[in-house]
């Protein structure tokens, strides 16, 4: 099975932790708040603090990844802030993926946060994959169907894992 890393998610990745992890994987969710990791445990993740503002907080939470989730469609605060994690942090998270273990990114290309970043993150993982050749996958179902959101999401992972 694989290791999933998630960035973002909110409630809803909560629904998609314990999805995975009744399929067998292992995730690595990644919190800004310390106060939110009993909760994520519990849902069965292991639990990382770091902040995906500041990418080098998020450099060894990429250790043994298979799959990487940058679920940031529901993003809040500083509009510059919230671009910027669909464009330059993106970026470079993805650039740290190279030459590593993980298989492919699912990036969340729906939500409130605009349509302009949310094209900047799709320009992003495209950028890597004609590059670096990184396979990806998009998640453009809305959260407000929680149900279809984590299937969606779970679908996009299946789908850079291959058949089992």
């Amino acid at each position: 099975m694989a290791r999933v890393l998630l960035v973002g998610g909110g409630c809803a990745g909560l629904a998609l932790i314990r999805e995975l992890g009744a399929e067998g994987h292992a995730v690595r969710a990644v919190t800004r708040r310390p106060q939110r990791r009993a909760e994520l445990e519990e849902a069965g993740a292991e639990c990382w603090e770091g902040d995906p503002d500041r990418i080098g907080t998020l450099r060894y939470a990429l250790d043994n990844v298979t799959i990487l989730c940058w679920l940031l469609g529901a993003a809040t605060g500083d509009p510059e802030a919230v671009r910027a994690l669909h464009g330059s942090r993106l970026g470079m998270m993805l650039l740290r993926t190279v030459d590593t273990t993980v298989r492919g990114v699912v990036y969340e290309a729906a939500g409130p946060v605009g349509a302009d970043a949310l094209r900047a993150g799709t320009d992003e993982v495209r950028r890597a994959h004609d590059t670096h050749g990184i396979p990806y996958r998009l998640v453009d179902t809305d959260r407000a169907d929680r149900a279809a959101w984590v299937a969606a999401a779970q679908a996009a992972m299946h789908a850079l894992l291959g058949p089992r």
